[in-house]
């Protein structure tokens, strides 16, 4: 079975919850910007009117919970709408894409956390989205200190914000799994240290890579 295809233009940016992804994010498109390239920045679940309408669906918790496949389902629908519509027209105009997690969270939140078939999720990785990172950054940091973070940030968590700790524990565990097996495309930064730091160590992994794009 041929691999799905990469592309050194489009990083994404993967972590648990409390990570610190907002200031990565912006520290790396100025990085970009600086260098005269232009730069797209945007996050899944959303980044088409579509898409953001699905994220509605997928982390109110107003909504019905939806069962794991329904949660893995609509995940691929609104990615599918976004690599089409946004992620897939900048690449060919030659613009760097910067997205806040892509489909190595379906694996982690999907996979590790509810338990989905990886098989399931390769498939629809493979049929419905076509295209993977050349780099993915992978934000590290011990779940009980990401809770800690994020308590109180929001006095209205979205729906799988409100998961256990056990949750966000096996879906750690199958972000570090990814990155085990596959390290030519991840980088693991340690995001337990100041916001600066980890940023700083984030623009350095993207110079690195730069390089060769």
């Amino acid at each position: 079975m041929n691999a799905v295809p990469m592309h050194p233009r489009l990083v994404s940016l993967e972590g648990g919850e409390g990570a610190g992804k907002t200031t990565v994010l912006a520290a790396l498109q100025a990085e970009l910007a600086a260098r005269g390239d232009e730069v797209l920045v945007t996050r899944e679940p959303g980044g088409t009117p579509l898409a953001e309408m699905i994220r509605d669906l997928l982390l109110s918790p107003g909504h019905e919970p939806p069962a794991a496949e329904t949660e893995l389902l609509l995940m691929f629908a609104a990615r599918a709408q976004h690599v089409r519509e946004v992620i897939n027209p900048a690449l060919a105009r030659g613009a760097w894409v910067l997205c806040d997690r892509f489909t190595d969270s379906s694996f982690a939140y999907q996979g590790g956390g509810r338990g989905l078939d990886p098989a399931l999720i390769e498939t629809l990785e493979r049929g419905v989205v076509g295209l993977r990172p050349g780099l993915t950054l992978l934000l590290d940091l011990d779940v009980a200190q990401g809770r800690a973070r994020t308590r109180g940030r929001d006095p209205q968590p979205d729906r799988i914000e409100r998961e256990r700790d056990e949750f966000f524990e096996r879906v750690r565990a199958a972000f570090l799994a990814r990155a085990a097996g596959d390290p030519v495309r991840f980088r693991v930064i340690d995001a337990s240290r100041a916001a600066g730091t980890v940023a700083a160590d984030a623009v350095a992994r993207l110079r690195e890579w730069r390089g060769g794009a």
